[in-house]
């Protein structure tokens, strides 16, 4: 390491830099808060995009080796007030476990920070408005890391849309499809874990590595994958209709392999919209159509998309077979990170806000709450209420 650069990450940690001093040639720094496999995935394309780590924090150390090997000259931590207290950090990124999204962002908020924080934006309904609230009145730029608001070619497929080519949609009906479903693992793990650390404010019990390595699948850290993929589609199926969040929703499903889970990994929730209706499914024990798709159903064409673009049809069906039209749709991480980016410098407001985040994961919150309950469930105009 040069001596130029040493003196850079020295004066980094050393002194802090309001993100309205940002210039087009400055490097922003950032604190990674949990680097589990998303975060250090997050990790490379922050560095690739020309920001700096200089803080890391984590609960189980393995991690935080592993994430360190990508920024070798970070700082590390266990308790992330302890890494939001350094000064000399721009920006947060911000990558830990569903009941943790809450505090990590708050917190950073409080510390006068700008964040880039994983979807869902909140483990329930009530977290998401205060959510709202605590980054309306602090003025700081914060971006959900929902990346499809950010790829051009799904510009191109709401095009469509917006031009009525499908007519009128009265259906819509998104899923995700991946035959990875297995019992958890609950052998000991490699490295140390801070496991109350990790708890934070969900109940307290005995260490269960199974909670730690697949939390997602536990209500006490998670809304599974009906909030973790389910805000992704269910985003898409409210941008593209203009719709927003779902006046009601039911919900059915059960663990069918991955014992002993809380969370389904088969399920499928039905939305009321008003003026359409959709649903979204997920099986994880096939891989028919392996991945995600949506298809938007007009009464004058049908358009499907999915990870290798989108393709549109014109009714009848029966008799057009051939697409009327296809485009390869990539989605990419790098366009939403660098939209994070310019907004920390120019105080734009960025492509996935915390409001529409809000309303992506609203109805999901929704669709659980019907399936613990068994019943139809409504939601308040205030995305709060339910009944």
């Amino acid at each position: 390491m040069t001596s130029d650069r040493r003196s850079f990450l020295t004066g980094a940690l050393a002194a802090p830099l309001a993100a309205s001093r940002l210039s087009a040639n400055d490097r922003p720094t950032y604190g990674l808060i949990a680097a589990g496999g998303r975060g250090r995935y997050l990790n490379r394309y922050f560095a690739k995009l020309g920001a700096q780590c200089v803080a890391v924090c984590d609960v189980y150390e393995p991690y935080m080796d592993l994430a360190l090997k990508d920024t070798p000259d970070a700082r590390k931590f266990v308790s992330h007030q302890e890494l939001l207290a350094q000064p000399g950090i721009d920006f947060i990124v911000s990558a830990g476990p569903d009941h943790w999204h809450c505090a990590h962002l708050l917190d950073s908020l409080k510390a006068g920070k700008d964040v880039y924080t994983e979807k869902p934006l909140s483990h329930n309904l009530a977290e998401s408005k205060k959510i709202v609230d605590a980054v309306k009145a602090s003025g700081k730029i914060v971006q959900v890391g929902m990346q499809r608001r950010s790829a051009p070619s799904i510009f191109k497929a709401k095009k469509v849309i917006d031009d009525g080519t499908l007519g009128r949609i009265t259906m819509v009906k998104a899923q995700w499809h991946w035959n990875n479903a297995r019992p958890l693992d609950n052998s000991p793990l490699d490295g140390k874990l801070h496991w109350e650390r990790f708890l934070g404010s969900a109940k307290k019990r005995p260490l269960e590595p199974q909670r730690w390595r697949r939390w997602r699948w536990f209500w006490d850290y998670a809304g599974g994958n009906m909030t973790d993929q389910g805000t992704h589609l269910m985003d898409v199926v409210q941008w593209f209709t203009g719709a927003g969040a779902p006046k009601s929703a039911m919900s059915h499903g059960y663990v069918a392999k991955n014992m002993p889970a809380e969370a389904p990994e088969v399920f499928s929730a039905v939305f009321d919209y008003g003026n359409f209706m959709a649903t979204w499914t997920l099986n994880y024990c096939n891989s028919y159509e392996d991945g995600w798709s949506i298809l938007f159903q007009g009464d004058e064409a049908t358009m499907r998309m999915d990870d290798a673009g989108f393709v549109v049809w014109k009714e009848p069906w029966k008799q057009n077979r051939e697409p009327v039209m296809q485009e390869q749709s990539p989605v990419p991480i790098e366009t939403h990170i660098q939209n994070f980016l310019d907004c920390v410098k120019s105080r734009q407001q960025p492509n996935c806000t915390v409001e529409i985040a809000q309303r992506a994961v609203a109805g999901p919150h929704l669709a659980n709450l019907a399936y613990f309950k068994g019943k139809t469930m409504k939601l308040g105009a205030d995305l709060v209420s339910v009944s």
